[in-house]
């Protein structure tokens, strides 16, 4: 159960580059390191991401749980996450991977006290360079397609 969260609100007219945005969820106890394992988090911070901005959107706090293999605590959590894109990670059981990986959240196992501003410039640099492995799987899941990029092959005609 969610014992306090705290989500930003973007206006009609956000900013269309953050609506792009990957969001990404870090399980930790301060938004600065990940120090949490999954099943037992007490809180998480999301961010959204592009190449160019990482911005936090949202914190979210569950209170003190044990790594007890109890299943039911998961539920909430997994709910949280839904539209995020990955969630880091001290470690995560298998059912907890499975649930993820079945809402498409990849879950990546980083060693204790990572930097979050670290893992999103590596993230950043790694969109920027053409991603790999699951984020290039999210980032084009990610992308809208657009109606009209047929239009130039049109334009330039069709030989046969």
């Amino acid at each position: 159960m969610i014992t306090r969260q705290l989500r930003v609100i973007r206006s009609a007219d956000g900013d269309q580059a953050m609506e792009q945005a990957l969001k990404i969820a870090f399980a930790s106890s301060d938004s600065k390191v990940v120090d949490q394992h999954f099943g037992s988090a007490r809180s998480f911070a999301v961010f959204e991401v592009t190449p160019e901005r990482a911005e936090q959107i949202e914190v979210s706090e569950f209170g003190v749980l044990a790594q007890d293999g109890n299943e039911d605590k998961l539920d909430t959590k997994i709910s949280m996450l839904d539209g995020c894109t990955a969630v880091y990670c001290q470690a995560a059981g298998p059912s907890a991977i499975k649930r993820l990986m079945g809402i498409g959240v990849q879950p990546v196992k980083v060693s204790e006290g990572s930097v979050i501003k670290e893992l999103l410039a590596d993230i950043q640099q790694e969109m920027k360079n053409g991603p790999s492995g699951w984020l290039a799987k999210a980032m084009e899941k990610h992308t809208k397609v657009d109606p009209s990029r047929f239009d130039e092959m049109e334009a330039e005609g069709w030989d046969e």
